[in-house]
């Protein structure tokens, strides 16, 4: 009888001793492991810093914990593809340096609603809280679910010195300063207060941060005003016109 071909094959060996080939499949996997996921501990490997690029501010940060708690991020997205179509509807495509700054990430994976990478300054203050609150009285057509509790619930602010010192931890480049005044910061985004030298000191840290109140129907400080300036926000940390930065 003909020996088996199989038996002088140094594959088919390899197959026949199940431990062997678990080995090799882990030294293989590790290899790629390497090579793929570990530069990617780096942030500077996938990002670059750009100008105008830069943390939250104490408001902002709220308002994306009430974006997240009303799970916004299931229904709609935060990136932008590099597609005619997409680009012509959104805007500009999403830059990876966009999200340096977030704690998760809130790109999303569904768009029951447009994507709202580039949704700061799109609409008015005024336009957004009639959305939050009744959608179908902006857009007739929208099956989004109303929100009005947020226009009148005072906003708690009692975690925010702790958040930004876990962020800092994690790497988010806020100071002593920052975290000790956070609650001083959100009354000056607010124009409440209006001390002047305060006010140059925000400018100075959060460059291009919008001042106003943003729930002006109400002299309070609002979970509204904190998710509104979260959204109008959203794609204004950057100048496309002079950063092309890289996409997804």
């Amino acid at each position: 009888m003909a020996d088996n071909p199989g038996n002088s094959n140094p594959h088919a060996k390899l197959e026949r001793n199940a431990f062997i080939f678990i080995v090799f499949m882990v030294i293989v996997s590790s290899i790629g492991a390497i090579v793929e996921i570990f530069p990617l501990f780096k942030k500077e490997v996938v990002m670059e810093h750009v100008e105008g690029m830069r943390p939250h501010t104490p408001l902002e940060l709220l308002g994306m914990e009430i974006y997240k708690k009303e799970g916004c991020y299931g229904c709609h997205s935060q990136q932008i593809r590099v597609l005619k179509d997409e680009v012509e509807r959104y805007g500009h495509h999403s830059l990876a340096v966009e999200s340096m700054y977030d704690h998760p990430f809130l790109w999303g994976s569904k768009r029951t609603g447009p994507d709202l990478a580039r949704i700061g300054e799109k609409y008015s203050d005024d336009w957004h809280i009639a959305h939050i609150i009744n959608p179908r009285s902006v857009v007739p057509q929208s099956i989004m679910s109303r929100y009005p509790h947020i226009a009148n619930e005072a906003l708690d602010t009692s975690s925010i010195l702790n958040h930004m010192s876990a962020l800092r931890f994690l790497g988010i480049p806020y100071t002593d300063h920052d975290i000790e005044f956070a609650t001083e910061d959100i009354k000056i985004q607010l124009g409440i207060l209006a001390d002047e030298e305060k006010v140059e000191s925000f400018k100075t840290r959060y460059q291009g941060a919008i001042i106003r109140k943003f729930h002006k129907t109400t002299k309070e400080i609002t979970s509204m005003d904190a998710l509104i300036g979260y959204l109008q926000s959203l794609g204004n940390k950057v100048n496309l016109e002079t950063n092309t930065g890289r996409s997804w």
